[in-house]
């Protein structure tokens, strides 16, 4: 199966999006500081660290994101629970996103952000559940024997 290149793949894609990130976040931070933004009263500065710090926080949390699917194509093993959660809501994030993105910045951005959401859950499932392992005594290509049945019962 090819589960290491596709966990590669969406590891490079999440590293990639992480500066993306932080510098869509510096451009509006200028903007905020420029055109002295405020919302509702609040402080312009306080507006302009704020998006700073919005920015380096998803960065680094896509950074995160991304070390999950790069250690299970290195290890080939599925990632363990709080990788598989963070990964879940990083699909969950870029597809909420996805939505808005599609009426605000149009197509193309709402299908760069299904395919990251599509890489990840390829990575997911590419990694789920194993098998049971056979017994030894079983012949190739079976799997481990069925239950035996239950006894009729005669009244």
């Amino acid at each position: 199966m090819a589960r290491r290149p596709i966990a590669l793949l969406t590891a490079a894609v999440l590293f990639l999006e992480a500066p993306g990130i932080v510098a869509v976040n510096a451009v509006m931070a200028r903007f905020v500081r420029a055109q002295s933004m405020s919302l509702d009263g609040l402080d312009p500065e306080l507006l302009y660290t704020g998006t700073w710090a919005l920015g380096i926080g998803s960065g680094a949390l896509l950074l995160l994101c991304a070390l999950v699917p790069l250690i299970a194509a290195i290890r080939d093993r599925r990632p363990g629970r709080a990788g598989r959660t963070l990964l879940v809501g990083c699909a969950v994030v870029h597809g909420l996103l996805g939505a808005v993105a599609v009426g605000l910045l149009g197509w193309l951005a709402f299908g760069y952000l299904m395919l990251v959401v599509a890489l990840i859950v390829l990575t997911l499932v590419a990694y789920g559940e194993t098998a049971p392992a056979p017994k030894p005594g079983a012949p190739r290509g079976e799997g481990p024997e069925p239950a035996p049945e239950a006894p009729a019962v005669t009244a």
